[in-house]
């Protein structure tokens, strides 16, 4: 009888020992971590200094031969006979609506207003406060307004002359929504 309340006894402290470590005091508390330096890295900020690197960059981009997904490599190179023949290949797969098109001005203001300014004419304020020495492409010359929608993605994607290449920053998707954008909002605004 003593023995079965000892065993009783004991098996009580050991389950009121196991309730009190098992519980959570904060709701954030894992409970310990065996490497803490891979739960919680060291990342460093996308423009920052990072002394881990040869040029102390810390953005990088992507290693060679890679694939992001989602993202479908681009045939056409970034040469004049390249841009030509995407200007005469590729067709604009995304429909001209006017969602579409809104979301083609957000991923302008976000990555082409900078340079080629609000209106498409080059005069983004890169250009302006004399950060760059050469004026952008205007968006609304004769010569775009000539150009289908492929050669704006086409340059989009890989650049051309001093503009680099965004296709790694910029999904496909978006890339078309920019042109529908320049074609529909940008020239239109330009002929009338």
């Amino acid at each position: 009888m003593i023995r079965k309340k000892l065993i009783t006894a004991l098996a009580a402290l050991f389950g009121i020992l196991l309730l009190g470590t098992s519980c959570d005091r904060t709701r954030n508390d894992k409970g310990y971590e065996y490497f803490p330096d891979m739960v919680h890295s060291l990342a460093y900020e996308t423009y920052a200094v990072n002394p881990a690197m040869a040029d102390s960059q810390a953005m990088r981009l992507p290693a060679e031969n890679t694939i992001s997904r989602e993202i479908i490599p681009y045939a056409y190179p970034n040469t004049p006979e390249g841009r030509l023949q995407a200007a005469a290949e590729l067709i604009n797969p995304i429909e001209a609506t006017p969602e579409n098109i809104k979301r083609g001005k957000e991923q302008f203001n976000i990555f082409c207003l900078g340079c080629h300014g609000e209106l498409g004419n080059g005069d983004g304020y890169l250009f302006t406060s004399g950060r760059f020495a050469i004026k952008p492409a205007s968006l609304i010359s004769e010569k775009m307004l000539a150009m289908p929608d492929a050669d704006i993605y086409h340059v989009i994607s890989v650049g051309f002359n001093t503009m680099g290449a965004h296709a790694h920053m910029i999904r496909p998707d978006d890339r078309w929504k920019i042109a529908l954008f320049v074609k529909n909002e940008l020239q239109k605004n330009t002929v009338n």
